[in-house]
């Protein structure tokens, strides 16, 4: 049974002036789930994110989140979302346990409730023997850390996470990944990064800006389908023992191959394969190798990667740019 959708965004715009940030988007966000939120520079998302955490209203359309309209329940909305911006604003003369507790304060949580939850978000994000620092005195990893305490603190429904892991080094980010994927199922998480690869470790569904407007939504395995069935195709890898030239001139000539590269020489040679990925031509591939009297070791088809769909679906030169060039406005 599909579970009941905590963001619900249904023909938003957002205009400056003559300029169309945001362009009649549409989408949904089920409970408890993980979406990652993906975009170019200049999309839109960054607006779109900023409506729905009630810090700019839409031009024109709806929208709710944990049920409150963000037009006429703003307060409400805000009680119920914690939002992590790209550039997290911090207080750098406060101590980081003074900082928690003064935002708590902010949200009208009493003082018992204040403590056990500062105590409880600095263990999760790893704040636990900073709470006496000073947040002048955290590196860039420590305050994206307290960025994210400060998001969790009052203990939100929905979660808005901006570019969360920059900032962190190659631990720290593991450890955010495990965190957000802990997040789902108690709280409803909008993921915005750059990085794809976190976007298929972590999120169930994936929807893509570009230009103002909604490209592309589904699973990430879903996505990469379809890039597969635009044209962006599969990948054959194929592993032969034999000289890597001549097997490279042979494969090459067979019709239905667009390219042969090289990926590595040696005794067993590996390329990949771009084309008409299909099973006649795999057949042609093993007849010819075998044929000349190499041996074949391997083949495999290599599918489309998320980042290689998000590349073929936002570049300009394939779905147009717009006329404003696509800059994002504030």
């Amino acid at each position: 049974m599909q579970k009941p959708a905590e963001i619900v965004v249904d023909q938003i715009t957002k205009d400056y002036g003559r300029f169309r940030a945001v362009d009649h988007i549409s989408f949904e966000v089920s409970k408890g789930s993980v979406v990652g939120f993906l975009g170019p520079n200049g999309a839109g998302k960054t607006t779109t994110i900023r409506m729905l955490t009630c810090y700019m209203p839409p031009t024109s359309g709806r929208a709710s989140v944990a049920g409150y309209d963000v037009f006429s329940q703003s307060l409400q909305v805000r009680e119920n979302i914690g939002y992590l911006p790209e550039s997290t604003p911090l207080y750098h003369e406060m101590r980081v346990g003074e900082y928690l507790d003064y935002r708590g304060k902010l949200r009208g949580m009493p003082r018992a409730q204040r403590r056990q939850r500062i105590g409880e978000v600095a263990e999760r994000c790893w704040l636990g023997d900073r709470l006496r620092w000073l947040v002048g005195n955290l590196s860039k990893g420590y305050r994206q850390r307290l960025g994210i305490a400060d998001a969790l603190l009052h203990n939100p429904p929905v979660l808005v996470l901006d570019e969360p892991t920059v900032g962190l080094d190659p631990s720290q980010i593991r450890e955010a990944r495990r965190l957000i994927a802990e997040l789902a199922g108690q709280h409803t998480v909008l993921l915005s990064t750059h990085i794809l690869s976190e976007v298929e470790l972590v999120c169930q569904r994936v929807i893509i800006i570009g230009r103002g407007r909604i490209l592309a939504q589904g699973t990430p395995d879903e996505l990469k389908q379809q890039g597969a069935q635009r044209g962006g195709g599969s990948r054959l890898l194929v592993e032969v023992r034999g000289p890597a030239d001549q097997i490279k001139s042979a494969i090459a000539a067979l019709p239905g191959v667009q390219d042969a590269k090289i990926l590595g020489g040696g005794p067993v040679a590996s390329f990949e394969i771009t084309g008409k990925v299909e099973a006649a031509l795999r057949e042609q591939i093993a007849a010819t190798v075998v044929g000349r009297g190499w041996a074949l070791r391997e083949m495999r088809t290599a599918g489309m990667s998320l980042e290689e769909f998000f590349v073929q679906i936002t570049d300009p030169g394939r779905s147009g740019e717009r006329s404003d060039g696509g800059r994002e406005a504030a």
